[in-house]
């Protein structure tokens, strides 16, 4: 199978594990064995589960590819968009990497999903099932629509012509009141989850229609040019020749703690402890202190560097205004080579814990505004100063002045606590050299 998977928004509706550098699919609350997983990860061992030669790339944005690139390494392809420019873009820019950058061919068939639902494996066996009716080319493009539980407000409906399991689709409607949902379950409507496939090479013929480019290079380059529209306006809706297979296995949007809830492994992640009066009640807790619960009923506890949310489950689905009203820098971010976690902010100097995995690396750059202080606390590296190389080992400090190039290698699992210390700290102040340093060092 090609996949192309969408992996996009900001972080605001499971605050505050979630910012705008870590979307909810990549909180670890899922379980595969005895270790804890994120959706990002989950839905890659579903996909490999099903077709183990499924080539899959995510779609995502530039301040996600370093969590992307934490959690699969080089599993899976990462196609980056230099701005948000909504799905159709997004869809377009993914189409031509497929062909321009990895070789896919115009005549095979792409699915194209998001990154987060919670599902079963029958889901993707679905998704593989949506490919063959791509390929065998009845239609231009083929959806799965979601066989509904109940009349939502909140999804589009697929109209379908029959109830057969693969239909030509009637009409689209937009999201509908209960009661108008409940007229179109009569018509076997389905829920639109924005799942698709297609030929590449159709693809690609739309998006020349519509924009004007020569390659994936040249599309990438004038991407903050490009119009803001969904696929579904943009071509779904106007596709004459269009079909859809009906899913009805399980299938959860788990869009809000109140539906993470529901699907998260363990009540309480972290240190949290519930006494036997809670009722209902989840915790996850990613600092390093204790919550206590007691006589909690109906909650959902969630706390970070970024804030502590305390809230009833259902009232938890109506916290993003709220949210929006919050600002502070994230506390906590993945990148390629291990995480990042701010332990303290004050006037003129922040502290943060860098946690590097064995093998992985810094890029080479510098700061102009801030010094820095490196203190090794645990594993062995590298590290190079303008240009001079040296070992780092536990206990060792480093001062890096403002102006000079550095960076680390981790030879183990390496943690150093790094204090920033000036006027103007901001992750804007950074200037990478990558092209001056050669990898593994020598």
């Amino acid at each position: 199978m090609n996949i192309i998977l969408l992996s996009g928004g900001s972080g605001k509706r499971l605050w505050p594990l979630s910012n705008d550098v870590r979307s909810k699919q990549f909180i670890k609350l899922f379980k595969d064995g005895e270790n804890y997983e994120s959706m990002v990860q989950r839905v890659y061992r579903q996909i490999t589960t099903i077709d183990a030669d499924a080539k899959i790339t995510i779609a995502t944005s530039k301040s996600q590819a370093s969590a992307i690139k934490n959690q699969l390494g080089e599993k899976a392809s990462i196609c980056v968009e230099p701005c948000r420019r909504d799905t159709f873009p997004a869809i377009a820019l993914a189409a031509t990497y497929l062909h321009d950058e990895l070789g896919v061919g115009v005549d095979e068939a792409v699915v194209v999903c998001p990154v987060d639902p919670y599902v079963d494996n029958t889901y993707y066996e679905s998704v593989k099932t949506l490919q063959e009716l791509a390929e065998q080319g009845d239609a231009n493009l083929t959806l799965m629509g979601i066989e509904p539980t109940y009349p939502s407000e909140k999804y589009g409906y697929i109209i379908p012509e029959s109830g057969d399991s693969v239909s030509k689709v009637k009409e689209f409607k937009e999201k509908p009141d209960t009661e108008t949902a409940k007229k179109y379950l009569a018509q076997s409507a389905l829920w639109n989850a924005g799942i698709f496939a297609f030929k590449l090479g159709y693809l690609l013929d739309k998006a020349h229609s519509m924009i004007n480019f020569e390659d994936y290079r040249d599309l990438f380059n004038k991407y903050n040019t490009l119009t803001k529209i969904s696929f579904d306006y943009a071509v779904v809706e106007k596709e004459p020749s269009i079909q859809v297979l009906r899913y009805s296995g399980d299938w959860k949007d788990v869009g809000t703690w109140n539906m993470m809830a529901e699907v998260m492994s363990d009540k309480a992640k972290g240190k949290a402890i519930l006494d036997e009066t809670c009722e209902n009640t989840n915790v996850v807790n990613e600092l390093n202190i204790p919550i206590l619960c007691m006589g909690c009923k109906d909650l959902i506890i969630a706390a970070s560097g970024d804030g502590i949310l305390i809230s009833d489950k259902e009232r938890s689905g109506y916290m993003k205004p709220y949210v929006e009203k919050i600002e502070t820098d994230a506390m906590y971010a993945e990148k390629s080579w291990g995480t990042y976690t701010v332990i303290d902010v004050q006037p003129g100097s922040m502290t943060v814990k860098v946690s590097m995995k064995a093998g992985e690396h810094m890029t080479y750059h510098m700061h102009n505004y801030r010094e820095e202080v490196w203190i090794v606390v645990s594993g062995k590296g590298k590290a190079v100063v303008d240009g001079m190389e040296q070992i780092l080992r536990t206990g060792d400090v480093i001062t890096i002045a403002a102006g000079c190039k550095h960076m680390v290698e981790a030879i183990t699992a390496l943690d150093i606590v790094e204090v920033q210390l000036g006027d103007e700290i901001s992750v804007s102040d950074k200037i990478k050299f990558p092209e001056e340093i050669k990898f593994p060092l020598e």
